[in-house]
This record gives C-alpha cells, structure tokens and sequence, in this order.
C-alpha cells in the first residue's frame, strides 16, 4: 500500500482503515513536504504568556562577512536565477556560531514551509518540562460483574499526539487484566483525545473502539498487531454502546489505568524527522496557536517581530513566513534550552544519514542536522553542517518561484560544495551528539 501524501482521514463507520504508524513515518504522507498542497489559513487561536527569554549569546559580528563565502552564495543564487528563478523569492544565511560569513536577503520573511516545525519544536520545549509526557487516562463509571461493565468506559485524553494502534491495543489487554471483557454502555471522549493523527475526537473514539476489539479490527490495525511482542494477547473488549464526547467528565468514577506518551523530545524528533504535519498541529494547540507559538519565538530569540508570520504549527500554507536569520536564530535557541538537560539539537531534529525519515533519498552531507520543507513552489533546507575548518556553520536555505526538484537538486549541491571546501567530518561533533536513545 502507498499512503497518500495527504493525512489520512477515517470514517466513522467500523470499518476505519487508517495508516499505521510504521508506514506513516516511514513515508512523507503530509502536505508541508508535498510539493502540490496549499491549504487555506487555519484560525489562529488566542495566544498564551511565553516563558522568560532563554540567555543571549554574545552578539553576532554583521560587519565582517566572509567576501569569499558571499561571493559564493551570490554565484549560487546566480544559478538559478539563470534557471530562472526570481532572486526576490530567495533567502540565504550562512554564520558559524558567532560571526556571519554571508547572506542574501536574510532578514526578509519567507515561506518557510516545514521550517515551521522548528518554531514549533522551540515553543514546545519552553513550554513543556523535557521529561513531559502527556497522559491518557481510563476510568468506568458502573460496577463489573463478572467481566462485564454494566455502564460506560470513559477515556480522558490530554492532546497525546502520538496515541497509536500500538498504544491501544496493550490498553485493551490491561483493561482486560483488570477484570473488563464486555461493556454494555458507551465509550465516552473526554477532553482532547488523538488517535492515528486523526484531529478528531470523535473519529478518534471510533478508531480506538475498533483497536479494543480484534473482532473488528481492519487491515492497518491487524498489520500494527504484528509489531507488537510475539505472543501479545489479541484483545476482544465489546462495547455495546455508542461513541460520545462530553466536555467535563461526568462524578462518580472509578480509575482504571492511565498511559503517558513518550516524552517531548522523542515526540519532536519523530515529528521533525518525519515532517508530520498532524504532530505539529496539535503541538501547537496544546500551546494555545500559532500565535502563541510566534510570541514564544520571539520572546526566546529577540528577533524583529515582522521577521516571523505564523497562521499554523506545521508550516501549511505559504502565509507562515519566517527570515532566514530567524530560523538560525531558533536553531540556536533550541540549542540553548537543550543544553542544560544534557540534549542537543540533533536529540529533537533529523540528523542526514538517520536510516529513517523523510531525508534519507536527498544526498546530503551525512552528518548535517537539519530540517526540510516543501510547499507548492517552495523548498526550504536548514539547519547546521559540521565542518573542520569552520567548526558548525548554521544554514538557512528559503527557496521559492519554480519547480522544487531543481531547487532541492542545488541546495544539495550548494551544501556539497561548502563541505568540499571547509572539510567534512566523519561524525558529529560532541555538541551536536545524539544524546536521547532510540525507543
């Protein structure tokens, strides 16, 4: 099966199919890395108070950039305005961790596509604590007799945007160690419940009373149970009722289990790494919106207000613009809210060479941790390139006004070029180690 490069959608009928988590990260399935979607603005919800800003580095020297390095960047641009690309359409931004070597249009706002993420991710780590997890609780409200539940399961749910068919069905089996085979009531959503990427709460209930019963399972849900232990129990819980949505849990309940999601770092270096759009919707909701995030950015940054636009977390649609100083700016940002726990940039962003991810066709310098993103006729890449000369060099590519492929073909060969000329290095340096182990 090919997933569509859209998110997939369920019906609310029994037999929901829905992409398993193995094959949507391993595929690029969502629009701000496709090439042919622009979907309108999304309503921006109110903004939250930011956190206080994180430390400033020392100030970056703008007065002495590297001639040979901009007279490189102004013959790459060269290149494709000959290809004819409109030289107004493209930002550049090269810098080592204290001096700009070279920029072209670096403070203007651009579509940023996916590069969106990366606001997003910076707002999530001032907002969160590292070791957040969100949590998923479980409780009935009746007695069980016998197996059964003569009332209804009710699940309480906190924005997990990570809540899978792998979640669910070892669920199933511990309501089931818990005594609960059959319910003859409802199961009733409460709060804001994510199953499968699907926004939807509702159709997230539906998906999760599908994955309790192996009788009612579908093709995605039997090929996720594959993954699972060899000899997990396949779960038969019935629930006789409906699917609601309550906004306040109902008195008078009984705690069954709670399940608490991975936490924040792996959750943002899946949604980087795979450029999941559905991860960074709800990541920002939880946060309060796209304008919440943008304040946050701002706030942990000190750049220029007008050098970031923001109508979504994701980076769907061509009104989320940011300059290229900003986003190295949030790079760094990011390094620096890391830091103190022990993590680095590459513990929450795709690091060239990973085995999985949505970067592992484009031949990029293997060691370079960075961020990708594609809209209709624009292609972004960031992020920071090892070196042995120049030690890191943070880069900020904003491409847009033609067909991608070229302009992701030249960013390859740009890149290329730059580890050529100041020495590549055969592993990350210590700064940029992945320090979080996979799971």
């Amino acid at each position: 099966m090919t997933p569509s490069q859209q998110t997939p959608k369920v019906s609310p009928h029994l037999s929901i199919i829905h992409y398993p988590l193995s094959i949507i990260l391993t595929s690029l399935l969502l629009g701000s890395c496709t090439p042919s979607q622009t979907p309108p603005p999304e309503e921006i919800p109110p903004p939250v108070a930011s956190s206080s800003p994180s430390p400033k580095p020392s100030p970056l020297s703008f007065s002495d950039p590297d001639f040979q390095v901009q007279q490189q960047i102004q013959a790459y641009l060269n290149r494709l305005s000959r290809q004819g690309f409109d030289p107004q359409q493209q930002g550049i931004w090269l810098q080592t961790d204290d001096r700009l070597l070279a920029e072209i249009g670096g403070t203007v706002p651009l579509p940023a596509a996916s590069l969106t993420k990366i606001a997003t991710t910076l707002a999530a780590l001032r907002q969160f604590d590292l070791d957040h997890r969100f949590s998923t609780q479980f409780f009935r409200r009746g007695e069980i007799n016998n197996g059964v539940l003569e009332g209804d399961l009710l699940v309480v749910g906190d924005m997990d945007p990570l809540f899978v068919w792998e979640e669910a069905i070892p669920i199933a089996n511990q309501l089931a160690d818990l005594g609960l085979q059959q319910v003859t009531g409802d199961l009733i959503i409460v709060g804001d419940f994510f199953m499968n990427f699907e926004e939807d709460s509702v159709l997230s209930g539906e998906l999760l009373k599908q994955a309790l019963n192996t009788r009612l399972w579908a093709g995605e849900a039997e090929a996720q149970y594959r993954t699972l232990p060899p000899g997990t129990p396949r779960p038969q819980l019935e629930i006789a009722g409906q699917v609601r949505r309550l906004q306040e849990p109902p008195s008078q309940l009984e705690f069954l289990l709670a399940h608490q999601s991975q936490p924040l770092p792996r959750i943002l270096k899946l949604m980087n790494r795979y450029s999941n759009n559905a991860i960074a919707h709800m990541l920002a909701n939880a946060m309060g919106g796209a304008e919440a995030v943008r304040e946050t950015v701002i706030a942990a940054t000190g750049v220029p207000p007008q050098e970031i636009q923001l109508i979504n977390g994701s980076g769907l649609g061509r009104e989320n613009q940011i300059s290229p100083r900003t986003v190295i700016e949030m790079y760094q940002a990011i390094q620096r809210e890391l830091a103190p726990q022990g993590l680095t940039l590459a513990d929450v962003v795709a690091v060239a060479g990973e085995p999985e991810g949505i970067l592992t066709v484009r031949p990029l310098p293997p060691y370079a941790v960075l961020k990708s993103g594609s809209l209709n006729a624009v292609s972004t890449l960031s992020g920071a390139l090892p070196t042995q000369d120049k030690g890191i060099v943070w880069f900020a590519f904003l491409h847009g006004g033609g067909d991608i492929e070229i302009l992701r073909a030249e960013q390859e060969r740009f890149l290329r070029e730059l580890e050529a000329q100041w020495g590549a290095v055969d592993e990350l340096p210590p700064s940029l180690n992945v320090r979080q182990p996979e799971g």
